[in-house]
């Protein structure tokens, strides 16, 4: 087992504006796999920025023991290098060349040094990954984004890491590409840490760390053992709440039985002493006594009551926030076997080859739509959509009712109207009250539903984007989804789920995801690639 390591201390780091992103954290990762999973925003970025040293922290320390590797989630590439240049063995391979020429100048053997294998290694590399055609030469703007990323992984490989850092690894990457990669990952043998929102690729990961509120915690297992210790956790959480409401509630009410049993002795008392007839002096030294008696009963029942408030607060602070969207969607619904989309002889410049491509979608079947990138997935959905028409003799026929089309960019909403006001535009027959009791389904609740469209985040981005299509007037029979999973966290990913499993029309989703395929029920699988659409089994 490799003894390769990091081990940060105390880190503290802000943005120049002094928003601060960590403080004094620390943790430490060894051998074996790890994912690291955090809401968008909350800095997994940053972190493996500060460890490889492209950040420097305000204070504290990262320790790294061993070659370090990093795959950023945003390659520091330009369009006009070579895959030589990207891979860092141009100069390398050069050097090779002219000492097989007969040129022994001491500089090439300098620029070798132990790498004469170079060659070999590099090509075995990109076999791995697919790239095994790539030449040298070739530059990246001719390169699609997945196999950028695949080279990127290939160049950190090269250097033979002990410590890797990738951040989203598999954004871009289609599905064989995908499994290409796992292969590779399941074969690292030092220390790998992973920032990803990928599933498939978190359950093969030997532990999870959580970056939440500032602090990393570990978890033992793959990302299905995390969720079920988080559910676990959550359960008893919310016990503690449930118990420390009831325990706020006895005191509170002890407290006011003790404040009504001070005033009926007050008020006895009173009565006592006026009807006894003692002197004003030892009457009022009684009173003052039995106050004072009352007084210490009533301040230790109120420090109960301020105890139980306090583990009531403590009790709420550890259960999560629940984001999961809670739908009814019954205006979605289409007859089952309806036709909504029947096309023949599809053809679009080059993308389908032969008689063009012949698809029907009957109601409300779930289909994925899967292939290599590049295939022509967005110009097919574009296709049904109406974005498109087909060339030549192609037909396509829809049926009465919305198609809506959510492209990877969500560009469907006006970005400088609010979120409300979008949702009005979308539905403008349904009253103002009911728009914003559906907005809040969404979890756009007061404020948040008048934010403009241009300051949200990519999941809140999703979230009035779907309210927005589900929602409208007439509600869509038929949602063509195109990579909707892209750039989302974790919690924006599960609400997407929520909302597809709501939805009663027929959709057609674009995704290299099978984990998200197989939670939204697909039933039913296409596959374009080489110019052909074939029917595959669905996801399993």
């Amino acid at each position: 087992m490799s003894d390769a390591s990091v081990v940060c201390s105390n880190l503290t780091f802000s943005w120049p504006d002094d928003t601060p992103v960590f403080r004094d954290l620390s943790f430490a990762v060894g051998a074996g796999r790890t994912g690291l999973v955090a809401p968008n925003g909350a800095g997994k970025s940053t972190l493996l920025g500060l460890i490889a040293g492209e950040l420097k922290p305000a204070a504290g320390s990262v320790a790294v023991d061993g070659v370090l590797g990093h795959l950023p989630q945003d390659l520091p590439l330009t369009a006009d290098l070579t895959v030589g240049q990207v891979l860092g063995v141009a100069d390398i391979v050069a050097a090779i060349d002219a000492v097989e020429s007969g040129d022994v100048d001491e500089r090439h053997f300098t620029v070798i040094g132990d790498d004469w294998d170079i060659e070999e290694r590099t090509r075995a590399q990109l076999d791995r990954l697919g790239l095994g055609g790539l030449a040298m030469d070739r530059v990246l703007a001719t390169l699609s984004g997945g196999q950028v990323v695949s080279l990127g992984l290939a160049a950190q490989l090269l250097r033979r890491p002990d410590v890797l850092l990738l951040d989203e690894p598999t954004n871009n990457l289609d599905l064989d590409a995908r499994r290409r990669l796992h292969a590779v990952l399941e074969d690292f043998s030092g220390c790998l840490l992973v920032v990803s929102h990928d599933r498939e690729l978190l359950d093969r990961m030997d532990r999870i760390a959580e970056l939440e509120r500032g602090e990393v915690r570990f978890f033992g297992g793959n990302f299905t053992a995390y969720q079920e210790a988080v559910r676990a956790e959550q359960e008893v959480a919310e016990k503690n709440v449930r118990n420390a409401e009831q325990e706020l509630k006895r005191e509170k009410r002890e407290l006011q039985q003790a404040r009504e049993r001070a005033d009926r002795r007050q008020s006895n008392a009173a009565k006592n002493l006026k009807n006894a007839g003692l002197a004003r002096i030892f009457a009022g030294n009684m009173k003052r006594g039995a106050q004072e008696s009352a007084g210490r009963a009533g301040q230790m029942h109120a420090d109960r009551v301020g105890d139980a408030k306090a583990r009531l607060d403590e009790a709420e602070r550890a259960v999560r926030e629940e984001q999961r969207l809670v739908l009814d969607l019954p205006d979605t619904e289409v007859p089952a076997g309806r036709t909504l989309f029947l096309g023949e002889r599809l053809r679009v410049r080059d993308v389908f080859a032969g008689e063009g491509a012949a698809l029907t979608i009957r109601g409300p079947e779930r289909i994925a739509l899967t292939g290599p990138n590049g295939a022509g997935k967005s110009t097919l959905l574009r296709l049904v959509e109406g974005g498109l028409a087909p060339e030549g003799d192609g037909t396509a026929k829809r049926a009465d009712g919305r198609i809506a089309y959510l492209s990877q960019r969500l560009d469907l909403l006006d970005p400088a109207r609010t979120v409300a006001e979008n949702f009005a535009a979308f539905a403008p027959e349904r009253p103002e009250a009911e728009r914003m009791n559906l907005l809040a389904r969404f979890l756009f609740r007061g404020a948040r539903a008048h934010l403009p469209v241009r300051v949200l985040s990519g999941g809140e981005l999703l979230r009035a984007t779907l309210a927005c299509v589900l929602c409208a007037e007439p509600a869509p029979q038929l949602l063509l989804l195109d990579e909707p999973t892209n750039n989302l966290d974790l919690v924006g990913v599960a609400q997407l789920e929520s909302a597809l499993e709501s939805y009663r029309g027929g959709f057609v989703v674009v995704s290299h995801d099978e984990r998200f395929l197989r939670e939204i029920g697909v039933r039913r699988g296409l596959r374009l690639a080489d110019g052909v659409l074939t029917e595959t089994a669905a996801p399993s």
